[in-house]
């Protein structure tokens, strides 16, 4: 078996910044996750039940004079992100359905805590009325405080929670 190697870390932090620079100046807005997420899901619950969204004020909000959260540009933005990983997965010779995980892990349990750890996130992300990513990737870029602390807090965190999941990745 062919081990393929992952992308120079300075090339692709580089091409990172030349995507939010990017962002920046055609939308205007920098990058992040979460408010995508709200929106697909806001996009799902009306395919599925558009009554419920009638009698909804906080889902009919996204709604008010004709606006269609499908077409929102933080959705279009999950669905490049998507795209955009299926198309490196392709071009790198990693395109395979697998579950990265540890040996000393089931593919269930590497299964349940990917879905815990993403639901909290998404979780956190609407509580504090936004990601992480994009408050610290974006914050950061425009030189804000608040992203200097974010990203610190994240890897932070990381760091001492680390010890405690070890065995999840060893």
């Amino acid at each position: 078996m062919v081990r393929k190697t992952y992308m120079n870390p300075y090339l692709a932090g580089t091409l990172l910044g030349i995507v939010l620079l990017l962002a920046m100046v055609v939308s205007g807005r920098g990058l992040g996750a979460s408010g995508g997420i709200k929106y697909c899901v806001v996009s799902a619950v009306n395919a599925v039940s558009p009554s419920h969204i009638e009698n909804s004020p906080h889902y009919l909000k996204y709604f008010e004079n004709g606006k269609k959260p499908i077409t929102n540009w933080l959705t279009l933005e999950i669905f490049g992100i998507v795209a955009g990983g299926f198309v490196s997965g392709a071009l790198s010779g990693r395109l395979k359905l697998k579950v990265e995980r540890s040996p000393g892990i089931s593919v269930t349990r590497r299964l349940i805590f990917a879905f815990l750890g993403g639901a909290l996130f998404v979780y956190g992300g609407q509580l504090a009325r936004g990601c992480t990513s994009g408050a610290a990737l974006s914050g950061m870029a425009v030189l804000s405080t608040a992203g200097f602390v974010t990203m610190i807090a994240i890897f932070g965190s990381a760091f001492a929670f680390a010890w405690f999941f070890r065995k999840n990745w060893i």
